[in-house]
């Protein structure tokens, strides 16, 4: 899967993790640079029991941003994981994935751990925003009042005149 991280472009190497029932997880195993896609760069995987540890994330269908997946040439620019398991036969799959944490001491490719997690603080914009809506309605109510009561004031003027 295209990814674009911090170790720049490359991929993420989804793999599927049988458990002891019979059903699939999919394992975000971390980043490899587009240099290194052959798997004879990568550390082995595990062969026996594991235990993953990291960040569990939903499935992200529809394609990434203006690049849908292209199933029939195996390129994938989201995360949809049931096109993914229907391309690689698999039946029975969780609805989501899991982002797994880089383990201690551990090197090598994939690079796990890479998953960020930022929250945008946008409450200085947020009240700046409020702030001039504010003003600008209380200015606009100002204008009107002052139009009404100009307009009555011409009124008694005009009635005053007439008598």
């Amino acid at each position: 899967m295209q990814a674009l991280t911090e170790l720049g472009g490359g991929y993420w190497v989804l793999t599927p993790l049988a458990l002891n029932d019979g059903s699939i997880v999919f394992v975000n195993r971390g980043f490899v640079p587009i240099d290194k896609r052959d798997q004879a760069f990568w550390r082995e995987e595990a062969s026996g029991p594991v235990t993953v540890t990291g960040l569990l994330r939903l499935s992200e269908p529809g394609g990434g941003f203006l690049r849908p997946n292209e199933v029939g040439s195996d390129r994938w620019y989201s995360r949809d994981l049931a096109a993914i398991a229907a391309s690689r036969g698999l039946a029975r799959f969780a609805p989501y994935f899991i982002d797994a944490e880089r383990a201690p001491g551990a090197v090598g490719l994939p690079a796990a751990g890479l998953t960020v997690l930022t929250f945008p603080n946008n409450h200085l914009v947020y009240a700046l925003t409020w702030g001039v809506l504010a003003v600008m309605a209380a200015a606009g109510t100002a204008f009107f009042n002052v139009q009404v009561l100009q307009t009555q004031h011409r009124s008694r003027e005009a009635g005053l005149s007439e008598s």
